[in-house]
């Protein structure tokens, strides 16, 4: 208004645009200073614009309001309204009740249980109901919030907040030292000082070939913190591959062991990289420790020459010391972050760009769907950083959520069993092969795993005999907990998929997670088939990808958006779907081993040997075996006048141990005359794997 704010103007406001009994009550709050909106002189002292007080006529209707039992559920505070008259009284109200069910609204238990499921909404916690069915005995149903509501920033700021809340938590151990979120976060901020002072900008492409170490926690989040993206790889990657993964991405800036060191050397020219940073092991050790790592598993390692040009972690890091510029770059949570690879539907290799809000929005579910969980739990982080498994559900879901890590760089059975009781961990994910492994340990015997509250399946099927067996096994060792099976796919980070902690349905993999969708469909369709059909598995939700990178031909032809207006993910699998949403795996559409938990795709495998110059053709199929559910064997035709003797054989092993990683090796090579064909003129792979399966037969019952 112009001019002067007057008692007389205030008071006229009042009378133009308030109640008629405002005039009253208004102006008199305001110059008694109940109201404190305005000074005496009339100027305000608030920044914001301040709320309306109540009328008495509000307040009347507010008093009457709050008597209704129906809103007395939700337990409102009346305070200031003690003197209040109501404006009416509960038997002038008339209620529409569309059931006429009568609910006993003031009974002491229903109002209990009304206060429990408003508490589980507004906490996003799980929930077990009891409840009498049909037939008058007692029943559960585990049931999950609809809907969660997810952070908004990158990863490192999830973690950041976290470290906030409690500084002083531990967030990983590694080898018998323990890191707590304040230095973590310290650490992060120190490498992403360092990564802008070498020319690190936003979008650009750092690879991480490292084992679930320090040094790779701290680099992850630092290149989330300048706003670039991590592109992950195994580290037991051959070279060649080690090669593709780099250029495919564009990385410019590379960090691995110095035991893997030999690898990036050979093929750095052949690349855009610029910058190569090498740790060690040893830097991220206490210092008895280190002295017994140098005695051991430090002197195997070939030294770097001086010369090398390379930047060592430690020279690395000082470098945080010359950075006098910004280094936070503000990340949306929908920008690219991460880059997974996966064999995609052809089975050829493809980078799977992920963002901020699927890394985010599976930590929220992983919660979600474990109401167990709280902060300072910890997870046995065994499965590796460049798996989706082992970065988003052991690592980014922990971090995330306040747990912690006891990061293993280098698995074995021997040693997962004795960090499990060591640690008393409370969380254990691993591969089927894993818990296999653990049956035949002996030094389980006697092992007390009560602190265990969660134990996870995935990266393959879980046979009904092995999930009895391992239960039992829980059982025995004083676990009050069954084996929870998961699914999911690289696509969506990994899980999205999970058996209830209370509810298991025989061969099940579970239901999805909050805000996930799963349908079955015809295959390569979007005609979704009646429960208990089998068909192609197709997910939607908030940890579906951004692209595959590079491809667009087979992002449009993987993600696919519905008349629902949803996208989802055509997974190539299969399954089927009972009436309460329990999903059930049926194998693989698309041709691949899963060998140890690890995916390995025959197209790959059969295109790197058909490229050498001995070799006319190749198949690759996976055998049955009882440690790793399916090892690697090629089958190949040799070029004319080629001799199929042992020197060939081990020339082929040494050309695969170049380009194809250990884990995908193949056990055997077979020499055949000839490869058998389908009516199309392909290779008929299942002909050989129905060879190899009535050898594996005919052995057993010999």
């Amino acid at each position: 208004m112009e001019g002067q704010l007057t008692g007389k103007k205030l008071t006229a406001l009042v009378q133009k645009y308030a109640f008629g009994e405002s005039a009253i009550v208004i102006p008199a709050a305001l110059k008694s200073g109940e109201w404190p909106l305005l000074t005496p002189d009339f100027e305000t002292p608030l920044d914001n614009s301040p709320s309306m007080p109540l009328t008495l006529l509000e307040k009347r209707w507010l008093k009457a309001l709050l008597r209704d039992p129906r809103i007395q559920l939700f337990d409102p505070d009346p305070a200031g309204l003690e003197d209040i008259e109501p404006l009416f009284d509960l038997q002038n109200i008339v209620y529409y009740d569309r059931y006429s069910d009568g609910d006993p609204y003031t009974d002491d238990q229903y109002i209990q249980n009304f206060r429990t499921l408003l508490t589980s909404l507004e906490s996003a916690q799980h929930l077990r109901i009891d409840y009498q069915n049909h037939r008058g005995k007692t029943s559960s149903l585990m049931c999950l919030p609809l809907h969660l509501e997810y952070f908004g920033g990158s990863m490192f700021d999830k973690v950041a907040e976290i470290a906030e809340r409690y500084p002083n938590n531990v967030a990983f151990d590694f080898m018998g030292k323990s890191t707590t979120y304040r230095e973590m976060i310290a650490e992060i901020e120190k490498c992403a000082k360092a990564l802008k002072t070498i020319g690190v900008r936003e979008n650009d492409k750092v690879t991480i070939a490292m084992p679930n170490c320090p040094q790779a926690i701290y680099m992850f989040y630092a290149v989330n913190l300048v706003g670039a993206i991590a592109n992950m790889i195994h580290p037991l990657s051959a070279e060649k591959e080690i090669e593709f993964y780099l250029n495919e991405s564009e990385s410019v800036t590379a960090i691995t062991l110095d035991q893997f060191y030999h690898k990036f050397e050979k093929i750095r020219e052949n690349t855009q990289v610029v910058n190569i940073i090498i740790a060690s092991v040893k830097d991220a050790l206490s210092k008895p420790v280190k002295a017994g790592y140098m005695l051991t598993e430090g002197r195997k390692i070939q030294k770097i020459p001086k010369e090398a040009p390379v930047i060592r972690w430690k020279e690395f890091m000082k470098l945080s010391e010359h950075c006098f510029y910004n280094y936070r770059v503000q990340r949306r949570s929908d920008d690219p972050a991460v880059i997974l690879y996966s064999g995609g539907t052809t089975g050829t290799t493809k980078g799977i760009v992920l963002t901020n809000k699927n890394f985010n929005a599976l930590s929220q579910q992983i919660v979600a769907t474990n109401p167990m969980f709280r902060p300072g739990d910890k997870m046995l982080s065994a499965m590796p950083l460049f798996h989706g498994f082992g970065l988003g559900v052991c690592i980014h879901s922990m971090l995330a959520q306040g747990g912690r890590c006891i990061l293993v760089p280098r698995f074995t059975a021997e040693s997962y069993a004795k960090l499990i009781t060591k640690y008393q961990c409370n969380f254990i994910a691993g591969v089927p092969t894993l818990y296999e492994a653990l049956l035949r340990l002996d030094s389980m015997n006697g092992a007390d795993l009560s602190c265990l509250k969660g134990v996870f399946s995935g990266g393959d099927s879980l046979s009904v005999e092995l999930k009895k067996k391992f239960d039992k096994f829980l059982y025995d060792h004083k676990a009050t907990i069954q084996v929870r099976e998961g699914y999911g796919t690289t696509e969506t980070v990994t899980a999205c998929c999970l058996t209830p902690p209370t509810m298991f349905k025989e061969g099940s993999i579970g239901v999805p997670f909050p805000d996930t969708y799963i349908k079955i469909v015809e295959p390569g369709t979007d005609k979704e088939l009646p429960y208990g059909e089998e068909g192609e598995i197709l997910l939607s939700g908030p940890t579906v990808m951004k692209e595959y990178m590079k491809h667009p031909e087979e992002t449009a032809q993987t993600l696919r958006r519905h008349a629902d207006g949803l996208t989802w993910v055509y997974t190539g699998d299969l399954g089927t779907m009972d009436s309460e949403g329990f999903i059930y795996f049926k194998g693989r559409a698309k041709r691949m081993i899963i060998s140890s938990g690890y995916n390995v795709y025959p197209g790959q495998l059969e295109n790197i040997l058909d490229a050498h110059e001995k070799v006319q053709m190749s198949c690759v199929i996976g055998v049955p075996d009882t440690y790793k559910m399916q090892k690697v064997k090629a089958f190949v035709k040799l070029v004319p006048g080629t001799p199929a003797n042992d020197e060939t054989k081990a020339e082929l092993l040494e050309y695969c141990r170049k380009h194809i990683a250990k884990y995908a090796m193949p056990y055997d090579i077979e020499f055949r005359e000839d490869l058998p064909k389908t009516l199309v003129g392909k290779v008929a792979y299942r002909v050989l794997e129905e060879e190899e399966l009535k050898k594996l037969v005919a052995e057993e019952t010999e």
